[in-house]
């Protein structure tokens, strides 16, 4: 390697930097405060929010490939990685849960210095976090018609994954590639007591269910912790996009992406 070809690395090449890779001024120039004189918690809040949805990206980039790698099925020779990447699912699951910890150091009185000024915006709109709900499971189409103000590219991403398969989807794709009966959920549940009784010959298939409860497990974790949030920061106030606020987010709490693989405990 010359000289020339070796200062082309590194700090001395200067044609990649930490700032520049990771785009730092337009990242860090992301947090426009609305209200006026500035609320100082309002930061902590933007970037709460901010974070969210960029762990909501990440989710949905490793969700949808555990899935393409169970539709691969048992010939296909991923479900290695399938379990792999739900395992850091959910990691980054557990992530979102302690993050309601930091919100949770802004007060009520805080909070209300500018919580006016985020009308009608409101955490029902995150695009992104009913894709992660409908690639799990939970399609619901209903969402499309109460969403306002989204774009017509997020109207797309939404009308994309009500189209395409899910992780159940995947999951009985592999039940049917290891010769299990999966046409119904009569069908899926004999297969799945099959599974958990015979556990040496169907231990990959195993591990994928258990991985998709604990999914499932950790996204109810998340919705009971953000309820108890809401309460505590505007009790039973509506909330800023015009929902019921936290009666609206207790609905929610029963919502079970997996009830056949919730159900099998009571058959075992």
């Amino acid at each position: 390697m010359t000289v020339e070809n070796f200062v082309s690395f590194g700090e001395q090449g200067a044609q990649l930097t930490y700032g520049s890779y990771l785009r730092l001024p337009q990242l860090l120039d992301s947090q426009h405060l609305e209200s006026d004189p500035p609320a100082h918690d309002e930061l902590l809040f933007i970037t709460i929010h901010q974070v969210y949805e960029l762990w909501f990206k990440q989710l949905l980039h490793e969700v949808s490939a555990a899935r393409d790698a169970m539709l691969g099925g048992q010939g296909g020779g991923r479900l290695w990685w399938a379990q792999h990447l739900m395992a850091r699912v959910h990691v980054i699951e557990r992530v979102l849960v302690q993050q309601v910890d930091v919100l949770e150091t802004m007060t009520p009185q805080d909070f209300l210095e500018f919580r006016q000024r985020l009308a009608p915006a409101s955490g029902f709109q995150s695009v992104q976090f009913r894709e992660l709900e409908f690639m799990s499971g939970a399609k619901d189409p209903r969402y499309l018609d109460r969403f306002k103000g989204i774009t017509e590219a997020e109207r797309q991403h939404l009308d994309a994954r009500l189209a395409e398969p899910t992780l159940w989807d995947a999951f009985v794709a592999v039940l049917a590639s290891f010769g299990l009966a999966a046409g119904s959920d009569e069908e899926v549940s004999a297969s799945m007591r099959t599974v958990a009784h015979d556990r040496d010959q169907y231990a990959v298939v195993w591990a994928l269910a258990e991985a998709l409860l604990q999914h499932d497990e950790l996204a109810a974790s998340w919705r009971a912790r953000h309820v108890v949030m809401v309460e505590r920061m505007i009790g039973s106030k509506s909330g800023t996009g015009g929902s019921s606020g936290s009666s609206y987010l207790r609905s929610r709490l029963p919502v079970r992406y997996y009830p056949l693989l919730w159900d099998l405990r009571s058959e075992l």
